[in-house]
């Protein structure tokens, strides 16, 4: 039987099937308790997202300013730097709209990815910031790190911690693989979805890179 793929390159399955809503993830049960509450109610803050690579923390925080809606900016990894924090909280002080329509929304959601690779310059500039007096008006920081070994105790007693833990959701991303393999191909061949979850170790995003040549060997 010749199987045929219901998807076209260039768009990835990671993001084809990138998860649109907080409680679209998988796994991640507290953070999504936690999350999807806060974004029911949100107010100006600060929050530490840790966990390994692959687990959603920044497709979830894009999902949170979605939710709330805040208009987003980003700030990719070890892209934050001195400058790049000061033009981001200068931006913070206009009125926040949606980029898609320009209408007004309540809030700026800052997203900085590995934070635990900005240049000291950003942090210190980030200590005074995320102080009660210097916070930036209608601004909501999220913080994404594999780990805080680089980050000063005092940023950290700034920012509300949210773990991302892979543990525990094997079962889950096997169901999500057999699920999208269903909708992708009609070959009979299926993978052993359980052991491409136990090989990436859990990690989501590896997972999809790695059933998606499956799929094109089908």
């Amino acid at each position: 039987m010749t199987s045929q793929t219901s998807f076209d390159f260039p768009v990835s399955l990671s993001e084809k099937y990138r998860p649109q809503r907080v409680q679209d993830f998988i796994g991640l049960d507290k953070a999504k308790r936690i999350v999807g509450k806060f974004a029911a109610n949100p107010y100006p803050s600060a929050w530490l997202w840790v966990g390994p690579s692959g687990t959603g923390k920044t497709t979830m925080a894009i999902a949170l300013a979605a939710e709330i809606p805040a208009e987003l900016h980003h700030v990719p990894a070890k892209e934050c730097t001195l400058e790049r924090v000061q033009d981001v909280c200068k931006q913070c002080h206009y009125s926040p709209r949606q980029p898609d329509d320009w209408k007004p929304v309540r809030f700026h959601l800052v997203l900085i990815d590995e934070a635990d690779q900005m240049s000291n310059a950003a942090q210190l500039a980030l200590l005074s910031k995320l102080d009660a007096t210097a916070f930036p008006p209608s601004t909501i920081f999220v913080f994404t790190c594999n780990a805080t070994d680089n980050l000063e105790k005092r940023f950290l007693s700034r920012c509300r911690t949210i773990e991302f833990s892979s543990y525990g959701m094997a079962n889950e991303i096997s169901g999500l693989l057999a699920a999208i393999w269903e909708k992708e191909t009609a070959s009979p061949e299926r993978p052993n979805f359980q052991r491409i979850a136990k090989d990436s170790l859990n990690n989501v995003r590896d997972c999809l890179m790695t059933l998606e040549t499956e799929l094109l060997a089908a």
